[in-house]
């Protein structure tokens, strides 16, 4: 990546405005048009939401993007959307046994309604506040539920593959965790054993720094510092690690751009979830200085191999590292991106994710680095050709991808690759970097998952 040193939030007002004027069309396009009874909008093919079943993940965004509207805006038919949806529509996904996503739908949902209530901008009563704060505690309960213990005595949240399945998404999933236990929750198991919901938070990021993240020593002394694997397969019976895995990237010895994403804003947010507690809450599980040294270690090494080893010349990568495409591409990364190449396809959405994890590590450390990093990345998709001005299309960051290796994504007549699409979560992501960036740019409070400390 060519980092834009220049590049100001003020140089940025003009893109947020109309990131927010098109994806107020776009979500009440959305509400006006689909059928519930299809599931949950997924990807768009031909500009239209569609879905695509897998598990219900995106069902959080959908509606989380119209709470992020209203949060903008302050267009109380945004808030109505999101409030009456998270209600009719999103008690299931608080108590989903098998999935690992509950920090995307329950956060993006409940957690941003009972935020907004908490800064007295909605107008609810402490009712309300309970609704979400209890939704918020059974999600976060259930999803440590969902434990691996592994060899050194710690363990992890497996994804729907199984018990011997870590995946590097589940990063992020953490943060539901984070907020049942401020609100004083935990997990109540076999002979009333309590258990800590900080702990398995901890245990998960640890666990997933240590195998999910490589760092070109010890173990990983032939690999890249700052490479991501999708997944890491461990063996149940014993909690031995075995083996480096992909569900949805090029091969486990590449990175797929997505995986390294959630890793690098995964820790950027849990850095800044440390900080509001207590030393005596740390304590526990080895000390602020230990754990944040690992949370810190993890985010540079891979917000350093996305700037200089995954992107293209304008912070857009690729759907993986490794995708064997971008040899015929040549030089792609002294070159700016090329969404519609004939080998292989950008994921916007790898972007929109990372970028916003980009600026809160650099907040955090104080290094300017990554914030102009991105502050340059968000230049690139808030503008064409990765914002969506078409008003006949459905989604609002254009150029995302789902699945390769399961060829989901739609390819246009004409186009040798899957191109010219939204995501949910694209979408999501997209829309939460700009809340961000916009409250930074008017000076209100800083958008965090956590209450401030």
């Amino acid at each position: 990546m060519k980092i834009d040193d220049g590049i100001t939030l003020q140089d940025l007002s003009g893109n947020l405005s109309r990131v927010f004027e098109l994806a107020g069309q776009k979500i009440q396009a959305i509400d006006s048009t689909w059928d519930p009874a299809a599931g949950t909008p997924v990807f768009t093919v031909e500009g239209q939401y569609t879905t695509r079943g897998w598990t219900e993940w995106t069902q959080g965004f959908q509606f989380g993007c119209a709470v992020l509207q209203y949060d903008v805006t302050d267009d109380d038919a945004f808030l109505e959307i999101g409030r009456r949806a998270t209600v009719d529509k999103m008690a299931s996904h608080v108590t989903h046994m098998g999935v690992h996503d509950h920090g995307f739908n329950n956060l993006s949902t409940y957690g941003n309604l009972r935020r907004l209530l908490l800064e007295g901008r909605t107008g609810g009563d402490d009712w309300e506040r309970t609704f979400y704060e209890m939704a918020i505690k059974s999600s976060g309960a259930v999803q440590a539920a969902r434990w691996t213990a592994i060899a050194d005595g710690k363990g992890f949240i497996h994804s729907f593959n199984g018990p011997h399945s870590l995946f590097s998404d589940t990063i992020r999933s953490c943060r539901i965790l984070g907020v049942a236990h401020t609100l004083g929750h935990h997990l109540m198991g076999e002979n009333d054993r309590a258990i800590s919901l900080l702990e398995r938070l901890i245990h998960h990021a640890e666990t997933t720094a240590s195998y999910n993240v490589y760092y070109g020593e010890g173990r990983d002394r032939w690999d890249v510092s700052g490479r991501v694997v999708h997944e890491s397969i461990f063996n149940t019976n014993d909690g031995n690690y075995r083996c480096a895995s992909t569900q949805q990237g090029y091969s486990p010895f590449s990175t797929w751009t997505r995986g390294l994403a959630w890793i690098v804003t995964g820790y950027a947010e849990l850095l800044e979830f440390l900080d509001t507690l207590s030393d005596a809450d740390l304590d526990k599980y080895g000390g602020r200085d230990s754990i944040a040294a690992t949370f810190t270690t993890a985010a540079r090494a891979t917000a350093d191999f996305y700037i200089d080893g995954a992107t293209a010349l304008d912070g857009i990568p690729y759907w993986d590292t490794g995708a064997p495409g971008l040899f015929e591409l040549g030089d792609w990364q002294g070159r700016t991106s090329d969404p519609h190449n004939a080998h292989e396809p950008i994921d916007s959405s790898a972007a929109a994710i990372t970028a916003q994890g980009l600026y809160r590590l650099g907040k955090r450390l104080g290094e300017s680095r990554y914030t102009q990093a991105a502050l340059t990345t968000a230049s690139t998709l808030f503008d064409a050709p990765y914002l969506s001005e078409d008003a006949n299309h459905q989604g609002l960051l254009l150029h995302s991808i789902y699945h390769m290796p399961n060829g989901w994504d739609h390819v246009p007549d004409g186009s040798k690759i899957p191109c010219g699409e939204s995501s949910m979560w694209g979408d999501y992501h997209g829309m939460e970097l700009a809340t961000l960036l916009h409250r930074e740019l008017h000076g209100q409070q800083y958008l965090t998952f956590f209450d401030p400390a």
